[in-house]
């Protein structure tokens, strides 16, 4: 009989480099390396303001894994790791990681190679995996004109675009080749175009990615570079990749997805925070996006990153501190299409304002798991991966939005989940009457949030009652397992049914060999995986 401690082996000695679609039943948790985590534990001052390094390290990270894993994250999204600028700027010191200089020598202020490496292999070991963020269009300098020599490896002058910032964003001819920032710091634009450069930045790539065993690459500023630049440097990392084109418009966003793996969904996102910030926010409008961009991206938005905070906006929370708003807004990365994303922090209630307030040190809030919004990120995970075992289209199946009767609330139903949110905020008593819920009559369904139970009506329908302005978010009790960390006490579903979902999804992630040992042996054994 084969232990799950075999199993673990099997999955902690493959290197995962894992395709688009081993990526699309993950869940991403993102953190800024320099604020996550410090090496020894210790709690240091950190004043966002000063916008300086404060000590978050490589290896802070991988003593913190628990914290991850314990809230159901399966993969983490870390800074850039190569060598930025040095010393203080107009605007203070490169603790972010996005002002490279040198592209072929790591960021010592994260640690060493050695200790990137052993954060990737602590991540296989747990069946987690590691994204890395990357940026190609731009090194960055600290006067104008800038010290071409202190760049590596493209040193020249001739190696970037002529001098000119970006002002007409219109214009994709200038957003592509121009500058970002401005002369105090400015953001040199790399020549993409030229040959050399662009087989340079190949290799750089697929070497990275080998040298530290990433699972996945985040490209920063993808709508500055030409488009027809990314298939080959996507082919070249040989990994999962999503861009960053930050832009409100679909009709936009959606080209890229025809040249990468993934985008972020910055159109969603947009609508995302204009519909729950306030208790006027317009459901309809956020609905209308997603159901353009199910239309129009090549996948459409089956692998988009589904998120409602990240490094370079305002946390949500300091735009509002109504807490049934901000657990309605949360909920909407889980219960969708795309892959989830939680920017770190989110979880404690963190609430900085822009770039650098919502950068905060994490050390700081104790990483209290004993927490609301951490309690609810716990639920809106189990319950996705739940979802995916008891559904084998699952991912496959776009989401559709049902009538609810009423423009606070929303129903967003993907089976066997149906997501009830509401914009009422948490004054108010929130109800849905969903005819068309889709569930079997007279079905027995719970709230996986509240565990509360709901029955469905003699057609399948639900008719909900919430309070203080909650959302909810149903599943079918025989979707749940009895032993899962979710509503256990009034699950209904085998265990058996549970084992195979894990023993296919692991298998995802496995080479052959091994993905045929572990499907051999599931068909010889009755041993449960719990």
């Amino acid at each position: 009989m084969l232990t799950t401690a075999f199993v673990t082996t099997i999955l902690a000695s493959s290197a995962f480099a894992a395709s688009a679609d081993q990526w699309q039943n993950r869940s991403i948790y993102q953190l800024v390396t320099d604020r996550f985590a410090t090496p020894d534990g210790s709690s240091p001052s950190c004043d966002t303001s000063q916008r300086q390094y404060c000590g978050g390290t490589w290896k802070g990270v991988a003593n913190k894994l628990d914290y991850i894993q314990n809230m159901g994250f399966d993969a983490i999204w870390i800074s850039p790791i190569v060598a930025n600028v040095e010393g203080n700027t107009s605007y203070g010191e490169a603790f972010h990681g996005y002002w490279t200089q040198d592209i072929n020598s790591l960021n010592s202020h994260f640690g060493s190679a050695d200790d990137l490496k052993a954060l990737s292999s602590a991540l296989h070991d747990r069946g987690m995996y590691l994204m890395v963020d990357v940026v190609v269009n731009h090194m960055v300098g600290t006067s104008d004109p800038p010290n071409f020599s202190s760049f590596q490896p493209f040193s020249s002058q001739s190696d970037f675009h002529s001098e000119c910032f970006v002002s007409n964003y219109d214009n994709q001819t200038e957003v592509e080749q121009c500058w970002l920032g401005d002369k105090n710091v400015p953001l040199v634009d790399l020549n993409t175009e030229d040959a050399g450069i662009v087989k340079t930045m190949n290799t750089w790539i697929s070497t990275l990615v080998g040298n530290y065993s990433v699972d996945g690459v985040r490209i920063d500023t993808v709508k500055h570079v030409r488009k027809d630049f990314w298939p080959d440097f996507a082919k070249s990392a040989g990994v999962f990749t999503i861009g960053e084109v930050l832009h409100n418009e679909t009709d936009y966003v959606s080209a890229y997805t025809q040249v990468l793996d993934s985008v972020l969904d910055y159109p969603t996102w947009f609508l995302l925070v204009a519909a729950f910030q306030t208790t006027g926010g317009n459901l309809s409008a956020l609905a209308a996006t997603v159901q353009q961009a199910q239309g129009s991206y090549k996948k459409g938005e089956f692998m988009t990153g589904s998120f409602l905070e990240n490094h370079d906006q305002p946390r949500f929370q300091s735009l509002t501190q109504d807490q049934a708003l901000v657990k309605n807004a949360m909920t909407w990365p889980f219960i969708q299409d795309g892959v989830p994303i939680m920017y770190y922090g989110q979880e404690q209630s963190y609430a900085g304002g822009p770039d650098p307030a919502n950068r905060e040190a994490l050390w700081l809030s104790g990483y209290v798991e004993d927490k609301p919004l951490v309690k609810h990120v716990k639920a809106l995970n189990a319950a996705r991966k739940a979802a995916i075992s008891a559904n084998s289209n699952y991912l496959n199946t776009g989401v559709k939005f049902l009538s609810t009767g009423s423009e606070s609330s929303m129903a967003v139903s993907k089976p066997p989940m149906l997501a009830l949110l509401t914009n009422g905020g948490s004054s108010s008593t929130p109800s849905w009457t969903v005819s068309d819920a889709g569930y079997q009559a007279n079905e027995e369904l719970i709230d996986v949030l509240s565990c509360q139970k709901v029955t469905a009506d003699g057609n399948g329908g639900v008719s909900v009652q919430g309070s203080s302005g909650s959302p909810q978010v149903l599943m079918p009790t025989s979707a749940l397992n009895k032993s899962g960390s979710i509503c256990a006490e009034d699950a209904t579903g085998g265990q058996a049914s549970a084992a195979q979902g894990w023993i296919e999804r692991a298998a995802e992630s496995l080479p052959i060999a091994a993905a045929l040992l572990l499907a051999g042996w599931a068909a010889q054994s009755s041993l449960v995986i719990l």
